[in-house]
C-alpha cells in the first residue's frame, strides 16, 4: 500500500502547494470550500448520521466557515495586530484538542448525541480551514509547519510497520506504537536539523527556540489528531473515513494531524509573534 500512499500524497500535494503559491486569496479561499464539504460529509459519516443530516452538516459547517472568514477579514482590516474572530476561534479549538481530547481518549467515551458529535466536528474542521486561508499569507512558513505533519505521520507508518512492538493505544488504533512515535520524533528532529541549517526557519522570522516549540507542538498534536480519528472509527465500525484517496481512504485519514495542530499553530502565530520571530 506505501507506493500508492506515497503517489497519492505527492498528487495532493503538488496541487496543494501550487494552488497556495498561485491563486489570490478569495480563490484560495474557494479552493479550499470543496474539501471542507467533503470532510464534513465524512465526519458525519463517522457520526454516523443520516444522509439527509450528513448534508444539513456540512451545509451549516460551510455557512459558518465563510461567516467567520468574512468575519475575520473585516477583524484583520479594523485591527491588524489582533484578528479577534480568528484567535478566537483557533483558542476554542486548541482548548478542545488540548483539554478535551486527552479526557475523552482515556476514558474511552462513547456517544452519539448529534449535537456533542456536531460541536466536536465544528472545532475539528473549521478552525483548520480557517487556518489554512490565514496561512496563505505567509506560504513558505506554513509548508513548513505542514512538512512536519506530513513527515511524521509517514516516519511513523514505515517504522511502526517495520519494527512495531509495543502498542501505543491498543484499545484506540491497535496498528500505532511506541517505536513509530519514536521514528517520527527522529525524523522531525532531523527535518527540523536539516532546515535550520540550510537557513530555512530563519528566512521565515522564526528563532530557533520559537521554532523548536512549534515543531514539537506541531508533531505532539498531530499523533493526538491521529488518535481521535481513529477512535472516532472505531467507534463507527469502519476502517477508513471514505474512500476518495486511493491508498489513504477519506480526506479526514489524510488531515487527521493537521486538524489537531493547525489551529494551534495559527494561534501561536496570533498571540505569540514576538517569541517567534528573529
Amino acid at each position: 500500500m506505501f507506493p500508492q500512499r506515497l503517489l497519492t500524497a505527492v498528487a495532493l500535494l503538488s496541487v496543494f502547494v501550487g494552488a497556495m503559491y498561485v491563486l489570490p486569496r478569495v480563490w484560495w479561499s474557494a479552493f479550499l470550500v470543496p474539501g471542507l464539504f467533503v470532510a464534513s460529509m465524512e465526519w458525519a459519516r463517522l457520526a454516523r448520521c443520516g444522509r439527509g443530516q450528513g448534508v444539513l452538516f456540512a451545509a451549516m459547517t460551510l455557512a459558518s466557515f465563510l461567516a467567520l472568514l468574512c468575519a475575520a477579514e473585516l477583524g484583520a482590516r479594523d485591527r491588524p495586530s489582533v484578528n479577534l474572530p480568528a484567535t478566537l476561534t483557533y483558542l476554542a479549538a486548541t482548548v478542545f484538542w488540548l483539554a478535551i481530547v486527552p479526557i475523552w481518549l482515556a476514558a474511552g467515551w462513547r456517544t452519539r448525541h448529534p449535537v456533542v458529535l456536531g460541536v466536536a466536528g465544528w472545532l475539528v474542521l473549521v478552525p483548520t480551514w480557517l487556518a489554512l486561508v490565514e496561512m496563505q499569507a505567509a506560504p513558505s512558513q506554513s509548508l513548513f509547519v505542514l512538512g512536519v505533519v506530513w513527515i511524521a505521520d509517514t516516519a511513523a507508518y514505515l517504522v511502526g510497520r517495520r519494527f512495531g512492538r509495543h502498542r501505543l493505544a491498543p484499545t484506540i488504533s491497535p496498528g500505532k506504537t511506541w517505536e513509530g512515535v519514536a521514528g517520527a520524533g527522529l525524523a522531525v528532529a532531523v527535518y527540523y536539523a536539516l532546515a535550520w541549517a540550510a537557513g530555512f526557519p530563519q528566512n521565515v522570522t522564526w528563532n530557533v527556540a520559537g521554532g523548536s516549540v512549534v515543531v514539537a507542538l506541531v508533531a505532539v498534536m498531530s499523533i493526538e489528531g491521529d488518535l481521535f480519528e481513529s477512535w472516532m472509527k472505531r467507534q463507527a465500525g469502519v476502517k477508513d473515513s471514505g474512500t476518495l484517496l486511493p491508498g489513504h481512504g477519506g480526506l479526514l485519514d489524510r488531515i487527521d494531524g493537521l486538524t489537531a495542530s493547525v489551529p494551534a499553530v495559527a494561534l501561536l502565530m496570533q498571540v505569540l509573534p514576538a517569541t517567534m520571530s528573529a
